[in-house]
């Protein structure tokens, strides 16, 4: 099994936006640090660039980052051992608080790649029932299915 990954940021304006900037030229370096990260499988991209920045499925000022994972501490090193915690300290620079959840994990077969329709009815499920196996958060994680 993997670790399938969602989350969700709401810009604080549009991509082409000054106050982006930073943002808009640090995603080529964070996408390099993830696709060569260890236990790193895949990211959502568009047919456009190589990330998903123009994929709106969540709303016109929401970008999505879908990814998968070997697993969950593959993720948090990624997450927060990397030059990706630089950024992540600086997201609300660059995006609106959701005030709900906005981040969901879940386990799929490793021959598998998630939708977004399959990540956003994790999210759904999580924001609906709380953590539990079928769809959880990096702060309460459930272990890789045995099946």
């Amino acid at each position: 099994m993997h670790l399938a990954q969602l989350n969700l940021a709401r810009l604080v304006a549009p991509l082409t936006d000054p106050r982006l900037a930073d943002f808009v030229a640090g995603l080529s370096k964070i996408n390099a640090i993830a696709d060569t990260a260890p236990g790193f499988v895949w990211r959502l991209v568009s047919d456009e660039a190589d990330d998903a920045t123009s994929l709106r499925p969540f709303g016109a000022d929401v970008i999505v980052n879908l990814t998968v994972w070997e697993s969950v501490e593959a993720l948090r090193l990624f997450a927060y051992k990397t030059g990706h915690l630089d950024y992540l300290r600086r997201r609300r620079e660059w995006f609106v608080p959701f005030g709900d959840l906005y981040a969901v994990n879940w386990w799929i077969p490793v021959d598998r790649r998630p939708t977004v329709g399959e990540a956003r009815d994790r999210l759904d499920r999580l924001r609906a029932d709380g953590p539990t196996p079928e769809a959880f958060t990096l702060r309460v994680p459930f272990p890789m299915p045995t099946r």
